[in-house]
């Protein structure tokens, strides 16, 4: 008879639990399905919002003729970096706690981050030169201590190649955010030049020599003018600056030869061009 009875008592318990239980089943069945439906929902069309983007972000690069290797980086960055805030959002509609794993891939990012600080600050700097383009490949120019024609633009460096031929690699981050001269930027450069003659020479006969060399060059410019002006008066020499303007392309052939035709035609015209010299000269005290 006892055991009758609890066998009685555990059917009426385990009815009661099971009258209980399924509403609750049913309800969490149906909250997780609605749960589910709205991250599949949120999934498509944030996929379809990644596309876009990177749709738009591809014409832009395309319209600023982006250089091809950062334009398939940048793209697969922005793929990635969105897809995983993507499935972030998706998990986090599922009820799953995000906090800890944004916290993991924070951690991994900083210690990346500080790892790689240099590379990461040469990268950035590529970025921005291939982005805004301060200079192109076969610009001319000089920075961080260092001058030559620009051969190539890397992620992460400068190649350039000095005139005897010396390749130089320069990391981008000090390139982009340091002092840089491009010779290039312009079709047009200026050439200097400063010639002694010596005390008792005339001025005006080496200023017309000079006036008539340039004349006779073709790639001297005439507009900007040319200028020639006795500038100072040295320890051993009377100085004329002379500047003149060439296509740049022409920079250092014109400053070549201006030189050797100066130093030519001063020395048959009897015009000299003096060392530096010191005069001594000794008193007899007695």
């Amino acid at each position: 008879m006892e055991d009758l009875k609890t066998e009685n008592i555990v059917n009426s318990v385990t009815s009661i639990n099971m009258q209980e239980l399924l509403p609750k089943l049913y309800e969490a069945l149906l909250s997780f399905g609605g749960k589910l439906l709205l991250a599949i929902v949120v999934y498509f069309v944030g996929r379809w919002i990644v596309k876009r983007l990177n749709h738009i972000v591809q014409k832009i690069m395309k319209k600023r003729e982006v250089d091809p290797s950062l334009f398939s980086f940048v793209k697969s960055l922005i793929s990635i970096s969105l897809n995983l805030v993507l499935i972030i959002i998706v998990i986090s509609i599922l009820g799953i706690e995000t906090s800890s794993l944004i916290a993991l891939f924070a951690s991994a990012g900083l210690a990346i981050g500080m790892a790689l600080s240099g590379t990461l600050q040469n990268f950035a700097g590529g970025v921005m030169i291939l982005l805004f383009k301060p200079y192109k490949v076969g610009d001319y120019i000089e920075a961080q201590g260092q001058g030559g024609s620009v051969k190539e633009i890397q992620i992460f460096n400068t190649v350039l190649t000095t005139a005897d031929n010396k390749t130089i690699i320069v990391p981008n981050g000090g390139l982009s955010t340091g002092i840089m001269t491009n010779y290039s930027t312009t079709g047009t450069r200026r050439v200097d030049w400063t010639f002694g003659i010596a005390y008792g020479d005339s001025y005006d006969k080496a200023k017309t020599i000079i006036e008539q060399l340039l004349k006779a060059d073709k790639r001297v410019k005439i507009d900007p003018a040319h200028f020639i002006a006795l500038t100072s008066l040295g320890n051993s020499s009377v100085n004329i600056t002379v500047r003149a303007w060439v296509d740049s392309a022409d920079y250092w052939d014109v400053f070549f030869m201006l030189n050797e035709q100066v130093y030519k035609v001063f020395a048959s015209e009897g015009i000299s061009i003096p060392f530096p010299q010191m005069d001594v000269h000794v008193h007899n005290s007695k």
